[in-house]
């Protein structure tokens, strides 16, 4: 019965990650307004026929502007989590193959990095270069390294106490080829777990990025900046608020969700419980 739940999980986290992502998709060649359109005329609409999830104080369509905020999100997600894995797992790998002072080094300077979380980090790159979605990106990447760094390592001396292991080195295998061609392997499904967590933290920290004015700028929508906006029509326009709020829970539900099935599903020790 437990696996027939986590499969469950790992189900609804496809769903809900599918659907996130083909909005997303969709919005790069169609939707159903201009997301940057004005009409003034039409502002603060109800949901209709015309305007599934009504109009903003502008008059522009709520429901473009999510599709297109998905794609913005997502984006931004996309590529800090490719920053930091590029950046943490290599870091990683190499503190656990090499030891001694590499090792407290590295760590020691994840343990710095530690002490600048992205939101902190974003206000200092803003403040050298402006706000914009390509600071968030590099805020949120540098934060992830030391996160992919400490996981590396951690899996990487685990596996390397394994009997393969030991076998490969008894044959003459340096320490950079047994990474590169039996650690990194045993060690890709932990990894890839933990990239949908980042993945969901992400857009978590975009959109509180975008929320402060730092991340995705005007007229590009972003979920963030579409909440901040609606703070000023919660009792008027409460809905503004609602749908905004409502894509963010979805998304970084489906991407823990996600993220647990693949914990469950890649895990050999669940599997051999199941």
């Amino acid at each position: 019965m437990k696996g027939v739940w986590r499969r469950r999980n790992l189900l609804a986290g496809l769903v809900l990650t599918a659907v996130i992502l083909a909005a997303a998709l969709v919005s790069l060649v169609w939707t159903p307004y201009p997301p940057t359109a004005i009409d003034i005329l039409h502002k603060l609409a109800h949901p209709s026929r015309a305007h599934p999830l009504g109009t903003d104080p502008f008059g522009r369509d709520v429901l473009s502007m999510i599709m297109v905020g998905a794609r913005n999100s997502l984006l931004v997600s996309v590529i800090a989590v490719a920053l930091g894995a590029g950046g943490g797992i290599p870091l990683g790998a190499l503190a656990a193959a090499r030891g001694g002072w590499v090792d407290d080094l590295v760590m020691r300077a994840t343990d710095l990095a530690f002490a600048f979380p992205a939101l902190l980090t974003a206000v200092m790159i803003t403040a050298l270069a402006g706000p914009g979605a390509g600071n968030a990106m590099i805020a949120i990447g540098l934060f992830n390294i030391p996160v992919f760094a400490r996981l590396t390592r951690g899996a990487a001396m685990a596996v390397g106490k394994r009997e393969f292991i030991l076998a490969a080195r008894a044959a003459g295998r340096g320490d950079i080829a047994i990474t590169l061609d039996h650690v990194l392997p045993n060690i890709a499904a932990v990894l890839m777990v933990q990239a949908t967590i980042q993945f969901a933290l992400g857009i978590i920290a975009d959109a509180g990025l975008s929320y402060l004015g730092l991340g995705t700028q005007p007229p590009q929508p972003s979920w963030g900046k579409m909440l901040n906006d609606a703070q000023t029509y919660i009792y008027k326009a409460p809905l503004l608020a609602v749908f905004p709020g409502l894509a963010i829970t979805l998304a970084v539900l489906g991407l823990n969700l996600l993220g647990d099935g693949l914990r469950d599903l890649l895990d050999p020790r669940l599997r051999r419980a199941r």
